[in-house]
């Protein structure tokens, strides 16, 4: 309850005990063991910062915070709450502004960030990965920067990863040796992620922690429930979200400086699940943030069964303290409960170790800073009552409040843009199309070349049966003209032997006429001397 500018949170007799708004932001803690009435003191802290006008983030582990968005319901056990309090005069049931998130979308407004966002250090945290992997994610992170990639949700980061692995000789000068092993076992991790629900945490439109700084038309500071049942499954998704949250918040709020009360108050219920299995560098981180984030103005608020679910370092930050009962029965948790007892500045009217193991439900012992930033003495004190519904909300009592909160609709539908998945898909795309030209090419000039020395040999073989048939037709052609040069010799011996007989005839007739003719001439003359000598004679 918010009464005198102050977070009226429980009552030491007829002592009222107040947090001091401007000194919430040096954090605090609410411990004890399960069913002492941690999850009512959530409500009341949660509840007065929205009366005071601050907006509170916190995680509903059990399903019975989203009743901040009802009023409460009157009963005999309230009403003898409300009068053992004193405030029959001034107690009023109202709901509070809220807004229900949700990193599955079920039971909430889609609550998403981006694997950039994210960053290889609580990435490699909610992978689960060794040192060598989360080495070699952070250098496929700086791969993705240096190329202009955005890693917005899982798939661009395992296209990323599948991308790098395919070609980590081409990286091994500039950022160092990848193995296909180590990036085979961060893909497998995060295809274990994407079982979780992390495909659906991952993504556009981002979450703006901006929007949670709101309050509503009465001043009211809004209360951001986020749906943790189905979350609280996984605790190193669960452990590695609210670690992001408070990093987000560090990184984007500027500096505030000291002022007169925060301007967020975050609570991380079951708050070991950030601790458990966290590299030392991931606890050096937990605990920077924790420092230097209550200059920008937030407090935070660790809930947990015991304080040594958190370590030393975070632990001794945590100024405003509300310790409900501790179980004693083994060493170990006898040990606990005296560093718990002795955490806090004794109040001499009381043993706080024997207190803190006589504590009822809704009892608890309280410190907190006074307004010069001193711990309190402790107090043995009964917290408050909420003024909105204790327990869960129905179906339909859950929807309207999602509905109703109109200005945050803008994350309801996933947005898909252009980022690393679709770079690379063209890229490979490309590759694979230029590897089929290529290869197309390849075939292509090895068909020509083939088809050039089948043809090759083609001629050759014809160039061979050419000089052959010319060979064979030179030598028949040699042949024949030898033939017909004999058959013309020939020809021409028998010419020359008729020509000779011939000659021979000839000259044996002309013999023979000459011959005849010497005989005609002979006895022609004889005739004609015969026949002169006759006329002779007559005459």
């Amino acid at each position: 309850m918010y009464s005198e500018n102050k977070i009226w949170i429980a009552m030491s007799g007829e002592e009222k005990i107040y947090i001091e708004p401007r000194m919430a932001n040096r954090h605090g803690l609410i411990a004890g063991a399960t069913g002492t009435g941690k999850t009512i003191t959530l409500k009341v802290l949660a509840e007065s910062f929205s009366d005071a006008g601050v907006p509170v983030f916190l995680a509903d582990a059990k399903g019975d915070l989203a009743g901040m968005c009802q009023p409460g319901v009157d009963t005999e056990d309230m009403q003898k709450r409300i009068q053992k309090f004193g405030l029959q005069d001034i107690w009023s049931y109202h709901a509070y502004p809220t807004s229900i998130w949700d990193v599955y979308g079920e039971e909430g407004r889609p609550l998403r960030t981006t694997i950039s966002e994210m960053g290889p250090l609580l990435l490699g945290k909610l992978l689960g990965l060794n040192d060598t992997q989360s080495d070699i994610l952070s250098i496929v992170f700086r791969i993705a920067d240096d190329a202009g990639l955005l890693l917005l949700d899982i798939k661009d980061l395992r296209s990323m990863l599948t991308y790098v692995g395919d070609h980590t000789a081409d990286y091994v000068t500039a950022y160092g040796n990848i193995t296909k092993q180590s990036v085979g076992a961060i893909v497998r991790a995060l295809i274990n992620l994407e079982d979780q629900g992390g495909d659906l945490f991952f993504g556009e439109p981002a979450l703006d922690v901006k929007d949670w700084f709101r309050t509503d038309e009465n001043g009211k500071g809004y209360i951001n429930v986020l749906a943790a049942q189905k979350l609280m499954n996984y605790p190193d998704m669960y452990g590695t979200f609210m670690l992001w949250m408070m990093s987000e918040l560090f990184e984007v709020l500027p500096e505030y400086g000291d002022a007169e009360k925060p301007k967020m108050v975050f609570f991380f219920d079951e708050a070991h699940m950030l601790f458990d299995n966290a590299t030392p560098e991931l606890l050096q981180k937990i605990e920077q943030v924790v420092k230097l984030i209550r200059s920008k103005g937030v407090g935070i608020f660790f809930i947990t069964q015991s304080p040594s679910d958190i370590p030393d370092e975070v632990l001794g930050q945590l100024g405003n303290r509300i310790q409900h009962a501790l179980r004693a029965y083994t060493p170990k948790e006898q040990k606990a409960l005296k560093a718990a007892a002795e955490s806090f500045r004794v109040n001499p009217a009381f043993s706080t170790a024997d207190v803190l193991q006589e504590l009822g439900t809704g009892e608890a012992l309280v410190s907190v800073l006074d307004e010069e930033g001193r711990p309190t003495i402790v107090q043995q004190s009964k917290i408050l009552c909420p003024q909105s519904r204790m327990g869960a909300i129905t179906e339909e009592e859950r929807r309207a409040a999602i509905q109703a909160d109109v200005s945050m609709a803008k994350y309801d539908e996933a947005v898909d843009r252009d980022s690393a998945y679709e770079f690379l898909n063209r890229r490979a795309a490309e590759e694979e199309k230029a590897a089929q030209e290529a290869q197309q090419k390849a075939e292509q000039e090895a068909a020509e070349a083939e088809a050039a020395r089948i043809r090759a040999k083609q001629e050759a073989e014809q160039a061979k049966i050419q000089a052959k048939l010319e060979a064979e037709e030179a030598k028949a052609r040699q042949k024949a003209e030898a033939a017909l040069a004999k058959e013309q010799a020939k020809t021409e011996a028998e010419r020359a032997k008729e020509a000779a007989r011939i000659a021979r005839e000839k000259e044996k007739a002309h013999k023979e006429m000459m011959k005849t003719m010497g005989r005609v001439a002979s006895n022609v003359g004889n005739t004609l001397v015969r026949g002169l000598l006759q006329n002779l004679k007559r005459r």
